[in-house]
């Protein structure tokens, strides 16, 4: 009878005897282990249908490049075509574009810039905002759960492409032959076997992205949304089935892995693909959201400009008024160079100065002067209303101008910043002693923006109350019209109407300026 261990054969007795042999030494022989795994390895690979490699001198043979050599022929265009693709935003809008309907596409164009502002012609802001509000609910409503996993997984199937078109072809096939050109399939390749470790990084770097690809999925809205973004056919749909087809045979037979194992002599070496996983859609839409809402910003803010432009057209004859010295843009620099804001109400002081100087001081001081002194008030609360807004107001000019004058360099408020400023590099508490300076500064001239406004609004309320007891018969609140009308130059009706109606534009003006609800129009 023949023995138990040449029954077996001779591979299957040796492995019987170093099992057995690993009993009398206490544990597993590792070393002995992994020699049994690699030589079943090379047995693996050489009954492999892919002849890629000689086991015996651990060689990798020219039909092994001539596969990358025919990748490499079919997705070459693609590597020029598909540059940066990964980090293309267009791509991305292409990709969302793709899985909408009609009515998501009709919204999207609804949504746009060009669309807005050509609606906002004809639409007020607030109207506009709530249609908005309104289309902007239902676009993102529109991307239900099934559509948004489409869009994400048509984008991931992109960026494994992308790895794949992109992976260093030429590099890998130049060690086969030291003559090959990039992108030059005119000449004939002459692939000469080489050494297995020289590749084996290379085709560990391959599978990260050959395994990285589903071939079970439909690649049609791939390829249609890349059409899309570069206008011409990246790679041949028939080309790609036929690529895939070798992909998924190839990683059937294991043979990529098969050679690094037996090449790094490691048995247990297994790829990390390179699976992309991003989510595009919720960026997309923030973007779409924060870009109708800035849109209608600069729209409110179009619209406030070209109001405030209109009225101090309608008083001083042009929106470019300059009257102050040092509360100016120019004297900004220094502060915003360290973030500090400056001054933060110039427009709207600038605008209050010029109307105290040009219009207050002269037409409507003479006005009134000519009214409180010439007049005979039938009851003193009226007379006491404009005569103390007139006081007030007369009083602001006075101290808007010494409060300009306190900024310049060589006085007190002016010196004082100029002195924090320069410490500021060195002492960063003078930073908040600037901020504290430039906030009471600050509080200061909205403070003169918004009494002047309300003190004009009560006279201006007055001169309209003195306009129709003059066109009234029998008059009420002055009885001596007839003096007045004979020291004044021209028609007093005509003088109080003209005040008035430079008084009500100011105040709209003024009103663009100062926190309050109230809005402009609505006063004197």
């Amino acid at each position: 009878m023949e023995s138990g261990i040449f029954y077996l054969g001779v591979p299957m007795a040796i492995e019987f005897l170093e099992k057995l042999l690993s009993l009398f030494t206490g544990g597993t022989d590792s070393e002995s282990e992994k020699r049994r795994q690699l030589k079943q390895i090379a047995r693996d690979l050489t009954k492999n249908k892919y002849k890629f490699y000689k086991v015996r001198g651990e060689e990798v043979l020219g039909v092994f490049a001539k596969l990358f050599y025919d990748i490499y022929k079919i997705l070459s265009p693609a590597q020029v075509f598909l540059q940066n693709a990964d980090k293309s935003n267009q791509l991305k809008q292409i990709v969302i574009e793709f899985f909408m309907d009609k009515g998501m596409l009709e919204l999207q164009e609804r949504l746009s810039e060009e669309s807005i502002k050509e609606r906002a012609k004809t639409t007020t802001i607030k109207e506009l905002a709530q249609q908005l509000n309104n289309e902007l609910t239902n676009f993102i409503a529109g991307f239900d759960g099934e559509r948004s996993s489409a869009i994400d997984r048509c984008y991931n199937q992109i960026l494994t492409f992308v790895q794949l078109v992109n992976f260093d072809y030429f590099f890998l096939l130049k060690k086969f032959d030291a003559n090959l050109s990039e992108r030059n399939f005119t000449y004939k390749p002459q692939f000469e076997p080489i050494r297995g470790e020289y590749i084996s990084d290379d085709i560990k770097d391959f599978l990260e992205v050959l395994y990285a690809l589903d071939f079970e999925q439909d690649w049609k809205p791939v390829f249609s949304v890349l059409k899309t973004y570069k206008g011409v056919e990246v790679v041949a749909l028939d080309q790609w089935s036929k690529l895939l087809n070798v992909f998924r045979d190839l990683k059937r037979s294991g043979i990529f892995e098969l050679m690094v194992r037996h090449i790094d002599k490691n048995p247990t070496w297994m790829p990390k693909p390179h699976i992309p996983n991003e989510y595009i859609l919720d960026a997309y839409l923030q973007k779409t959201r924060t870009q109708v809402e800035v849109l209608i910003q600069q729209l409110v803010q179009e619209r406030r400009n070209a109001k405030i432009d209109e009225l101090a057209k309608l008083i001083f004859g042009t929106p470019a008024v300059s009257r102050l010295k040092n509360y100016t843009e120019k004297a900004n620099a220094p502060f915003q160079k360290k973030m500090l804001g400056g001054f933060i109400h110039i427009q709207g002081l600038n605008y209050l100065k010029a109307f105290l100087l040009d219009f207050f001081k002269k037409d409507i001081r003479e006005l009134c002067d000519l009214l409180l002194v010439r007049g005979q008030w039938s009851t003193n609360i009226l007379s006491q209303q404009l005569s103390e807004s007139y006081h007030e107001l007369m009083a602001i000019s006075e101290k808007l101008i010494t409060f300009d004058d306190s900024l310049a360099d060589d006085a007190e408020m002016g010196g004082r910043l100029r002195i924090a400023m320069a410490k500021a590099d060195r002492d960063k508490e003078q930073l908040k002693y600037v901020r504290t300076l430039l906030k009471g500064i600050n509080d200061e001239a909205l403070k003169f923006i918004t009494m002047s406004a309300q003190n004009l609004i009560v006279v201006g309320k007055n001169l309209k109350q003195i306009l129709e007891d003059f066109q009234k018969s029998p008059h009420e609140i002055i009885i001596n019209w007839k003096d007045i009308e004979n020291s004044s130059e021209k028609p007093i009706d005509q003088r109080i109407t003209e005040v008035y109606k430079v008084i009500y534009y100011f105040v709209q003006l003024m009103q663009f300026f100062v926190k309050q609800e109230q809005t402009p129009g609505d006063s004197a």
